[in-house]
């Protein structure tokens, strides 16, 4: 992957594909704050109609408008753009997908093989992969959006609340590996564990559908939710990201502990995400990689 040094303050184009959640409007503010033009290409039924305040340049995309996409970028000037928020994969298997979004030209050719020819996968890092690429190819280089607001990345410690005990530290260690191992297969990066046992693995739906599930299937509650970086994570995109939004997921369905990757995973509204943890109990920690933790063995 090129890496591009981009002078704070310059004035310079930065482009911004918008998808859902809070992590695409905190990115165009620091942005703005450090006197970059922000150009937004807001993912239609994704991104917040709020980012049209904040950004420069705003314009709504559909998720297969590839080729209008690098042309809007270069028109603006765009040479180096960031990727921020969750893209709802669920959408492509919903019926009449290609008649809803009529795809142009541009991504009928990057996607035929994973859609089309059914000679290509369809996991997160191969279509967004794909993704970049295609822009690559247009002169747009996609950069972490970690680096620009590096703050977001929690640090390894205690985030908040008591310590796990004996018995929840132990499902730590046993969920780590198998959400290490989940991220691997490019399946998901959360798994809910109760005395050892994976009560519900994320795959396609997501992390808040994921806690919901177990919750369901232990209706006791005080489960532990383990959630990492995939061990071959490209950080330009589907970074693990908690908010308040998880917590509230955790409360309603009786998990007591979030066991995150302190140093690869983005904590969304900081102050509000601890105080909240503080308010219902929850124990939150950002660990090191322990993917060899013997104890998990």
């Amino acid at each position: 992957m090129t890496q591009i040094h981009i002078q704070q303050g310059s004035a310079t184009p930065i482009g911004l594909v918008a998808a859902w959640g809070r992590f695409p409007i905190l990115v165009a503010e620091v942005l703005k704050r450090n006197g970059y033009r922000v150009c937004c290409l807001a993912i239609k039924y994704h991104a917040d109609p709020v980012l049209r305040d904040i950004c420069d340049d705003f314009h709504w995309l559909g998720m297969a408008r590839l080729g209008e996409a690098t042309r809007w970028f270069r028109k603006h000037g765009v040479k180096q753009a960031t990727m921020a928020g969750k893209f709802h994969k669920v959408f492509l298997y919903r019926p009449w997908l290609w008649p809803r979004f009529i795809p142009d030209w541009t991504t009928v050719k990057a996607f035929w093989p994973h859609f089309i020819a059914h000679k290509g996968d369809r996991k997160d890092d191969t279509l967004l992969g794909v993704l970049t690429d295609a822009f690559a190819r247009k002169g747009v280089i996609f950069q972490p959006a970690t680096d620009f607001v590096p703050n977001l990345l929690v640090p390894p410690g205690t985030v908040a609340g008591k310590p796990p005990t004996r018995v929840q530290q132990t499902d730590i260690e046993f969920g780590w590996n198998v959400a290490k191992e989940m991220g691997r297969l490019d399946i998901g990066q959360s798994v809910c564990v109760k005395e050892r046992a994976v009560l519900a693995v994320e795959a396609i739906e997501g992390t808040d559908l994921c806690i919901e599930r177990a919750g369901q299937l232990c209706p006791q509650g005080g489960f532990v939710v383990v959630k990492v970086a995939k061990p071959q994570q490209d950080m330009r995109f589907d970074v693990p990201t908690v908010g308040v939004g998880t917590l509230r997921t955790m409360v309603a369905a009786g998990a007591r502990v979030l066991a995150i990757e302190g140093g690869r995973t983005i904590l969304l509204d900081d102050i509000k995400f601890r105080a909240f943890a503080r308010k219902y109990r929850l124990s939150i920690l950002a660990l090191p990689d322990r993917t060899n933790s013997s104890a998990a063995a």
